[in-house]
């Protein structure tokens, strides 16, 4: 008689072991999804028209937007400071760009060896920029920093946390 008791008790311990993993995984993914949310808050792009995309700031004043190099998806973190857009070399590799002359740059992290490449297209939304040089930097970052050799051809608003970004047609 007792083994019969104890048949219906494990069976409603392993199903209340399952009600907890399953209470966690669910957990896990929804604060995952709001983290990445919080660090990439532009997923879904805001076009106010054909030439112009809006973008939120994220948590730690950055503005990532997704786009295409030379038709491959890439997040580029839009970095007025540096001069032209900097591929980070795993994100490089992937995207088979040249490697071109080997150059010395000065970064925030001091002096590094990088490389010149060439990207045919470059792409945010519905904005595509055609033939631009790029660096190839030692780095293990997944963005595509943005410089200004591609931010120059937009007109950029800040007003609070959003970045109103304009195309300038040629």
């Amino acid at each position: 008689m007792a083994n019969n008791d104890d048949a219906p008790r494990k069976t409603g311990r392993v199903m209340w072991l399952l009600v907890w993993v399953l209470a966690l995984a669910l957990l896990t993914w929804f604060f995952q999804q709001k983290l990445e949310r919080d660090y990439h808050p532009n997923q879904q792009l805001q076009l106010l028209d054909s030439r112009t995309i809006v973008l939120e700031q994220n948590r730690q004043g950055h503005y990532l937007i997704n786009g295409d190099i030379n038709g491959e998806p890439v997040v580029f973190l839009l970095d007025t400071g540096a001069t032209q857009v900097a591929v980070p070399r795993p994100v490089a590799e992937q995207l088979a760009l040249p490697v071109g002359r080997t150059l010395l740059l000065n970064t925030a992290a001091g002096q590094v060896t990088g490389y010149r490449t060439h990207i045919k297209t470059l792409s945010l939304g519905p904005l595509t920029l055609y033939d631009l040089d790029a660096i190839i930097m030692p780095s293990h970052n997944s963005e595509v920093l943005l410089g200004m050799n591609a931010l120059r051809q937009f007109e950029l608003t800040q007003r609070g946390s959003q970045l109103t970004i304009k195309y300038l047609a040629p």
